[in-house]
């Protein structure tokens, strides 16, 4: 298993070994004892996976807020997206900072996003799937969601804002800015 860190400390890139032969391959995708020496001790309770249809399809920036925050470990199963982790913890050198990397089905890599971070991703290929591990449960009371195409997040997507394909909530969504006001009323 291969780590690589970031500037912003917290996100992880772990990336399995994986073994080939003339059947195909095998790969130890999760391993806990292996994440705790990496990562330290996260509790996974739940595992989801999405499937988007359409190449151009934008799913985030989500966060779930305190005391239901959650870490998430991203992997990609089938295609390739463009994945973002946004730095929100309050008081942290890197608040409004993020991370930008592809995720794919073939390179293997998982991203460990942890708490205090909005996590959000394009798709790249059309009918990409990807399963993510999250270690507290759906809280929607404690739900956010920024605008993806905030400008003020400074974040370089690979597709046009009005090429993508969104959920009413996602495109609808606040930019940073007027999350921060509302959470000060």
């Amino acid at each position: 298993m291969r780590i690589e860190r970031f500037d912003i400390d917290g996100p992880v890139l772990i990336t399995p070994r994986v073994l080939t032969d003339v059947r195909g391959s095998f790969v130890e995708a999760y391993s806990r004892r292996a994440f705790d020496d990496a990562i330290g001790a996260v509790e996974f309770v739940q595992e989801n996976q999405s499937l988007s249809r359409k190449r151009g399809t934008v799913r985030g920036l989500h966060l779930q807020t305190s005391p239901r925050a959650q870490s998430k470990l991203i992997r990609v199963i089938k295609g390739v997206i463009f994945d973002v982790a946004l730095d929100l913890r309050p008081g942290s050198p890197t608040y409004r900072k993020h991370i930008a990397l592809e995720l794919g089905a073939e390179a293997g890599g998982m991203l460990f996003v942890p708490r205090g971070f909005a996590h959000g991703f394009c798709t790249l290929t059309d009918d990409a799937e990807v399963i993510y591990k999250v270690d507290d449960y759906y809280s929607p009371e404690h739900e956010k969601c920024v605008l993806w195409s905030d400008p003020a997040l400074g974040i370089t997507w690979p597709i046009d804002p009005g090429e993508a394909t969104l959920s009413d909530r996602d495109a609808n969504a606040p930019t940073l800015a007027a999350l921060a006001a509302l959470a000060a009323v």
